[in-house]
């Protein structure tokens, strides 16, 4: 079963349902294809874009009241000469250029009024949608909903694939410990320890669990998620990461986070993820007017 037709269903199960919306005022969404496959070794999340707006995105989301803007798919160039870094991280300059080129598009979409989905491509672009979000919110906080932690460093990735190392470039308490790689010049860490919470970790590295730990960063497991259940998780969320005042809020949802029964074709599938329920639950919490960024991601 591909990507397409299982993401696709669900969309159209959801868009079917007979549930009345209160109508609202349209609400300015920016969408942005991000078609790149670099951060991993695997081919195929480079057609997450196509896949997804081909499965009726824009219809849905103009159907919820909102006002659409298809940016269209970015270009991605290929960084040449793009030699592994310390023998082992590959591709450094391919993710750093592609990064900047979405950084630049997320800020400026952004800073013209619109909330912003963003459509992977890899993780590794994370670096991208948040360092551009950051730019007109600096006071941003982010909930990252994944199987992985993607805290890995360049210093102790076991794969040297940059989609398990973003968020370690994004945090301020981390920089000494992170190599300044080719292509990353233009990247500055935007986010504190207390900016970010995980849900749905099923499947972290030993030398991402003792940054999680040794940090203090707030993350919920599927363990804790079938143990408090999600309602529970998500107001835990609200009350850790809005407790000092509204601030806006970035979504960034890898489509591993759900079971792999939901998205067979993810890359980097982990049994006992999210039910569809729980996935759209988070969704439906994170909304408008306090979230002004979703990013999925394979």
């Amino acid at each position: 079963m591909s990507l397409r037709s299982s993401f696709g269903r669900l969309l159209k199960q959801r868009a079917g349902s007979k549930l009345r919306v209160q109508k609202r005022p349209a609400h300015s969404v920016a969408l942005i294809g991000a078609p790149f496959s670099r951060g991993q070794k695997k081919s195929g999340v480079d057609h997450g874009p196509a896949a997804i707006m081909d499965a009726g995105l824009v219809g849905k989301l103009s159907r919820m009241g909102c006002q659409v803007y298809d940016l269209g798919d970015l270009n991605f160039t290929q960084a040449p000469n793009d030699e592994v870094y310390n023998n082992l991280v590959k591709y450094p300059r391919s993710v750093g250029s592609a990064s900047q080129v979405l950084a630049d598009t997320v800020n400026g979409a952004v800073a013209a009024g619109h909330s912003c989905v963003t459509i992977g491509g890899d993780h590794s672009l994370a670096l991208g949608f948040i360092s551009g979000h950051t730019r007109q919110y600096p006071h941003l906080c982010v909930i990252w909903v994944d199987a992985h932690a993607d805290i890995n460093t360049p210093l102790t990735t076991n794969s040297g694939n940059l989609h398990g190392q973003p968020v370690s470039f994004l945090l301020r308490e981390l920089q000494d410990k992170v190599p300044q790689l080719p292509g990353f010049s233009w990247l500055k860490p935007c986010l504190s320890r207390s900016d970010i919470v995980y849900i749905g970790l099923r499947d972290v590295d030993p030398a991402e669990h003792y940054i999680l730990k040794n940090y203090g960063i707030q993350y919920f497991s599927m363990r804790d998620i079938d143990r408090l259940g999600i309602q529970k998780v998500m107001e835990r969320t609200f009350d850790y990461l809005l407790s000092r005042g509204q601030r806006p809020i970035h979504l960034s949802f890898n489509i591993d986070a759900f079971d792999p029964t939901l998205a067979p074709s993810t890359g980097t599938p982990v049994l006992g993820g999210l039910t569809y329920c729980e996935g759209m639950y988070i969704s439906e919490e994170i909304k408008a007017p306090r979230a002004v960024a979703k990013g999925v991601g394979g």
